[in-house]
């Protein structure tokens, strides 16, 4: 049969990136607390396309990925990379996990447990090496240092969330990442709250207010502060209660 997408191209344009996105698939994940997690990953698969050829084989990036059937974690993700560039003769490959991950969490004060839910990517590159970074999502309630200065019975608050995304050596744990960073708002959040803990968590967010700026600066040091980590990005978004935008921060460094 005619392969029209091995023809040659005249146009002489490469292009940078080819393949397909917003495919689901099962993934399993390393669990710190129970071994294995089990979710549903919204996938990308990319790879470079050179100047004189008109397609790339898309069938050829569900199969790879099928390969790996029920085996996808972070270990795997440089042995997809290197198939996905080698199979589809590429000088570069390009992978993307979006997922939601769940962690059990306890109330501060009753101890009452609920499964809290964390928005999470692994973004893999490989064109000499493999490059990976890590990004969480970690919902955080912010409380407004000048609304707590100016006003004498109140200050507006409201949920905001930090992402940060990691490069780092060795093995990371999710759940560490996110713990390292929910305790830098004003008070994290929880999906169970009895009366006694809500009374705790609105009390602790007044006693610490915070602005964007000094979220970023609070995770910067944490990040900084661990080993693994050679390069963050850090992002910081305050869905604002009294104003018709948001408050927004963000901050980049390499470590080493």
């Amino acid at each position: 049969m005619r392969d029209l997408q091995s023809e040659p191209d005249n146009r002489n344009i490469p292009i940078d990136k080819v393949g397909v996105k917003n495919l689901r698939y099962p993934i399993c994940l390393s669990d710190k607390f129970h071994k294995k997690q089990h979710t549903i990953a919204n996938i990308n698969m990319y790879v470079n396309l050179p100047h004189n050829f008109r397609g790339t084989h898309m069938s050829r990036f569900i199969e790879i990925l099928n390969r790996f059937h029920r085996e996808i974690a972070i270990q795997n993700i440089g042995n997809i990379l290197r198939t996905m560039k080698q199979e589809l003769n590429a000088e570069s490959a390009h992978l993307e996990m979006a997922f939601p991950y769940f962690i059990l969490k306890k109330a501060p004060v009753s101890g009452e447990v609920g499964l809290m839910e964390y928005q999470c990517r692994f973004l893999g590159d490989l064109t000499d090496k493999v490059k990976i970074v890590l990004e969480v999502c970690v919902p955080i309630t912010t409380l407004c240092p000048c609304s707590k200065a100016l006003s004498t019975k109140s200050a507006h608050n409201q949920r905001g969330v930090i992402k940060v995304q990691v490069r780092f050596r060795g093995f990371l744990w999710i759940e560490d990442l996110i713990e390292l960073i929910e305790n830098c708002g004003s008070s994290p959040v929880y999906s169970l709250l009895k009366r006694e803990d809500e009374k705790y968590v609105t009390e602790h967010a007044y006693e610490n207010p915070v602005f964007v700026e000094d979220v970023v600066r609070n995770v910067a040091l944490k990040l900084e502060n661990c080993p693994q980590i050679i390069w963050y990005k850090i992002e910081t978004e305050s869905y604002e209660s009294i104003h018709n935008h948001d408050a927004y921060a963000s901050l980049e460094k390499k470590l080493k």
